[in-house]
């Protein structure tokens, strides 16, 4: 017969067994949401295959998962070279990437946590690459051609990371900085450029008022010509007669009454300036033919 004591115990002990029970089940199964992947180790011992989304089975008490974000992940880099003329170049670069889901567990046993992935991988890989992209062209090359140095630096990164199991999305140039003398001698040749430009302005201004003089001559010399040629078909009447016209016109002055001597067309007439016989004699004008 069973003592009271014995009695009182069998519903405790009972009660931890159906305990441990549910804790070993509960610890038996692992949920790995979308953008995550998990490695899964048994007795310290990382099993193949990565646990990718959905529900998974794991062995209660001896086994672990490590879980890994998949997702895209962004980290910036500074890098710094010399270019193939031996100057120093710097940057600093913005690395989209994301780790490939089936290769987690070789990252979990040559990386561990994804804090190692950066520093000992992406960061120094990404170092090379732009050594290897900058050792290809001169320091103007990289300002000018900053497409295709960006081009080649994608592509040995690409390289690099990817038998690492990281997949480069994209990336970005966040800042390109050369050496306090070669931003001095690129400001200098500025300068020079801008000089050179003003001269061929100042020559081509110059050029083009010399042309415009030889022009306004040229155009004169015909005026004079035509002039010579009127004189002479005319006997010179009427351009003497405008002439007259034009300069008192000129200067300023009011014309003054004239006297024409002569009745030959074809004569020369004579003309006088009867201003100050009119302001004696208050006469009319006297035109005598």
């Amino acid at each position: 017969m069973k003592s009271p004591q014995s009695q009182n115990l069998q519903p405790l002990i009972g009660g931890i067994i159906v305990a441990l029970l549910v804790l070993i089940a509960f610890n038996s199964f692992i949920i790995i949401n979308p953008g995550q992947a998990g490695v899964l180790s048994i007795l310290g011992k990382a099993r193949d295959g990565a646990l990718l989304e959905g529900l998974h089975f794991k062995p209660p008490l001896v086994s672990a998962v490590n879980v890994y974000d998949v997702t895209v992940q962004k980290f910036e880099v500074p890098a710094q070279s010399s270019t193939k003329d031996l100057q120093d170049l710097t940057a600093s670069f913005a690395i989209n990437f994301r780790l490939d889901p089936v290769q987690v567990v070789k990252i979990r046993r040559e990386q561990g946590t994804l804090q190692n992935v950066v520093s000992k991988v992406i960061a120094p890989q990404t170092q090379e690459s732009f050594k290897v992209a900058a050792a290809r062209r001169t320091v103007e090359e990289a300002i000018t051609k900053r497409t295709e140095l960006k081009e080649d630096f994608d592509n040995a990164l690409n390289a690099r990371l990817e038998k690492y199991g990281i997949i480069v999305l994209d990336t970005s140039v966040v800042d390109l900085t050369f050496s306090p003398e070669f931003a001095r001698a690129v400001e200098e040749k500025q300068i020079a450029e801008q000089r050179a430009q003003r001269a061929v302005y100042i020559a081509r201004e110059a050029e083009q008022q010399a042309q415009a003089d030889i022009n306004r001559a040229g155009g004169k010399a015909e005026a004079q010509r035509l002039l010579a040629e009127t004189l002479k078909a005319q006997g010179g009447q009427l351009v003497l007669q405008k002439e007259a016209i034009e300069a008192w016109r000129q200067g300023g002055a009011q014309m003054p009454n004239v006297l024409v001597l002569g009745s030959d067309s074809a004569a020369v007439p004579f003309l006088f300036d009867l201003g100050d016989y009119q302001e004696e004699q208050r006469a009319p004008e006297i035109v005598a033919q």
